[in-house]
């Protein structure tokens, strides 16, 4: 069991990701249960450091400034969304809020390698931590 610890900063860190329904050919059920492209983390740079340590990739934060700002530009090297939740609630995190959107694409140009029928079915979802 953890005990609180009195020397933790408090504060919030979201999670978010973008993914794809499980559709396949003709409606049916596709093995690919959730594809996700990557899973986001904002908030204060020295919290999502603690709470995600070596998981954090920080290449696409071009600002290496101070440790107590913040950034929406981090994301985990991994794309197992309950390892982030396990992550955070080890660090005495609670989920606070969520919201999610769907939405259907039109027929617009594809990459090379994508699924006409994945890129069409897109979701977001993010999660709002809290430390007290």
């Amino acid at each position: 069991m953890l005990f609180p610890d009195e020397n933790r900063q408090s504060g919030y860190i979201t999670v978010g990701y973008r993914g794809t329904f499980a559709f396949g050919r003709d409606g049916m059920s596709d093995v690919k249960f959730r594809k996700l492209a990557r899973i986001i983390v904002c908030g204060r740079v020295a919290l999502c450091r603690e709470v995600f340590g070596e998981n954090l990739n920080e290449s696409r934060d071009p600002d290496r400034g101070p440790m107590d700002r913040y950034t929406g530009r981090f994301f985990l090297k991994h794309l197992f969304l309950e390892q982030a939740f396990d992550n955070l609630q080890e660090a005495g995190f609670k989920c606070v809020a969520s919201c999610g959107s769907g939405t259907s694409g039109g027929s617009a140009e594809l990459k090379p390698g994508m699924d006409p029928e994945e890129s069409r079915w897109n979701h977001y979802n993010e999660f709002v931590f809290v430390r007290d």
